[in-house]
């Protein structure tokens, strides 16, 4: 990618002298009321579950602003940006910044509200609650933050065979795509749902979740080729194939079970992530209605 020309966004916290970590006890998906995708995401939502759409709808605009928060988020003054790679995380989140402040008014009707991304490294205290590095990047809605330690990209590169600075960049606009689900309530549905279901259920639900933030960073991809270099769609795409759940559970030596899968497939996750580059629309990533993934 060619990000010498994007703003850096002021929205990087850097938090990697904290201490942190701990065992994973990230909880709660949140949300918000629904906004205009998340009404059409909440119809097909429901036909999976046997709902009426409806009371779905009601249940989540009742309830404001979902999701425990287990740990509270520390305040802390944005980075001062060091190197560049530190330049290269603020330029892609600038890139998205712009990207979805001019997509929201369009496609969504409302403006687009910033997260903000935590560097950290070892482990960290989210509004989530504790985490470490070992879980990649996340997304936390308890606190609308984004959270990396920058070392994940060594590991996409040397452990899962996806280097380059598109693959990267499509790590960060996949949790950005965390964050619109959240701000159009559509994170706060699925969490709603999951605990109405069972563990199959929860779990087919989560992969829909993922998918369509693979395709909300397609999304973002299409609306910056002017950024692109040559490879760099085939970088972001190796990416989503290394990080499929059956490619991560082949890697493991496990069987490959589709009731454990969270993520989606290989295959789900480079076609989610082309619908939204070759769409680059909002509402090509309805991936509740979908009948085949």
């Amino acid at each position: 990618m060619n990000l010498d020309d994007e703003n850096e966004s002021s929205n990087i916290v850097d938090r990697r002298g904290d201490s942190g970590g701990g065992p994973r006890s990230l909880g709660g998906i949140g949300g918000g009321r629904l906004g205009i995708v998340g009404m059409i995401v909440v119809g097909g939502i429901a036909l999976l579950l046997g709902q009426n759409p409806l009371e779905l709808i009601g249940a989540v605009n009742g309830s404001g602003v979902g999701g425990p928060q287990i740990g509270q988020p520390q305040e802390t003054a944005p980075a001062k940006l060091s190197g560049e790679h530190d330049r290269f995380i603020a330029r892609v989140l600038g890139s998205t910044e712009r990207t979805w402040g001019k997509l929201f008014p369009q496609q969504v009707g409302q403006a687009y509200p910033q997260p903000k991304l935590v560097l950290f490294e070892g482990g960290v205290n989210s509004g989530c609650g504790q985490a470490d590095s070992g879980m990649g990047p996340f997304y936390c809605p308890a606190d609308r933050n984004v959270y990396l330690d920058a070392s994940f990209f060594d590991d996409l590169s040397r452990r899962f065979g996806a280097p380059g600075d598109f693959a990267a960049a499509y790590v960060i606009a996949h949790e950005v795509g965390h964050h619109i689900q959240t701000v159009l309530g559509i994170s706060d549905q699925v969490q709603k749902a999951r605990r109405s279901g069972g563990e199959a259920q929860g779990n087919a639900l989560s992969v829909r979740q993922e998918l369509q933030a693979d395709c909300f960073a397609g999304v973002w991809a299409f609306h910056n080729r002017d950024l692109l270099e040559a490879g760099d769609i085939e970088e972001g795409l190796r990416a989503a194939q290394a990080i499929g759940d059956d490619t991560l559970q082949k890697k493991a030596g496990a069987r490959i079970n589709p009731e454990n899968f969270t993520h989606g497939t290989s295959a789900q996750r480079m076609r989610w992530l082309q619908a939204g580059l070759q769409s680059g629309e909002m509402q090509a990533c309805d991936t509740f209605a979908a009948r085949s993934l």
